[in-house]
């Protein structure tokens, strides 16, 4: 029995994912700090397919040891999918940003990130089928004013991604490595960067997508033997892309 794992599965993009893998008969395994949405979710599942067996892991990610805990919690289950989308932003200068906060910020979206992708490649690079999904952002491509420190951690996660994607082709390794980038999304994110309790996106944004709408580009992205699935900034399309980011060969470094 093969699973498909999604961390940040409590809300919006990674909770929409869930349902959609779930519709086609994937196994989850669920992971967030909230164990009420969590549950939640796991219901909607069983009424979306009851076949599916889901697993429901309580865990606060920003902190290194839950990291490899949770990664050692998978060890005997067979893994085919893994989607790294646990993380959150932050609307500030940098003069003025609450740097426990960004602490935890660079946690979750980098440390984390790279712990359980190293651990999954290093598990399951040359295994049939497998794809590392990580969740990065427009933000990614392009510096948002009063948002560069999050838009940093994001242009890890795709320099980080398409390097791996790179590497996995290189040593013709099985598995595939893609980035998503959102543009933005009817979610929770909003009201977490702006520490705000709500946050009216038909008000507030000209153009977003709903977490729904994201899920179903990353299914196309899952589908698809692109690397990058990005949002157009300019039109809002979803886009299917090879690696933007310059690459250089080893006959280009060893000069």
């Amino acid at each position: 029995m093969k699973y498909t794992v999604i961390t940040g599965a409590s809300s919006g993009i990674g909770y929409e994912s869930a349902l959609l893998f779930a519709k086609r008969g994937k196994n989850l395994v669920v992971a967030a700090r909230r164990e009420t949405e969590l549950a939640q979710l796991k219901a909607e599942i069983a009424k979306i397919n009851p076949n599916v067996e889901v697993l429901i892991k309580i865990v606060d990610l920003t902190v290194a040891e839950n990291v490899y805990n949770f990664y050692a919690y998978l060890k005997d289950l067979e893994l085919e999918t893994w989607i790294n989308n646990a993380g959150f932003g932050n609307f500030d200068s940098i003069s003025e940003q609450k740097l426990s906060k960004i602490e935890s910020m660079l946690h979750l979206n980098i440390e984390a990130l790279t712990i359980l992708s190293s651990l999954f490649v290093r598990d399951y690079a040359n295994v049939e089928g497998t794809q590392l999904i990580n969740i990065s952002s427009g933000g990614g491509y392009a510096i948002v004013p009063n948002a560069v420190t999050y838009c940093a951690t994001k242009f890890y996660v795709s320099a980080f991604t398409e390097g791996l994607s790179h590497e996995l082709k290189a040593a013709n390794a099985k598995m595939q490595a893609k980035v998503l980038a959102p543009a933005a999304t009817e979610t929770e994110f909003a009201k977490r960067a702006r520490d705000e309790e709500t946050f009216n996106y038909k008000d507030s944004v000209a153009k977003y997508h709903t977490g729904k709408e994201m899920a179903g580009f990353l299914l196309d992205l899952y589908d698809s033997d692109k690397v990058l699935g990005i949002v157009d900034p300019a039109n809002y399309e979803f886009l299917l892309m090879e690696p933007q980011f310059n690459y250089a060969t080893r006959a280009q470094t060893s000069k």
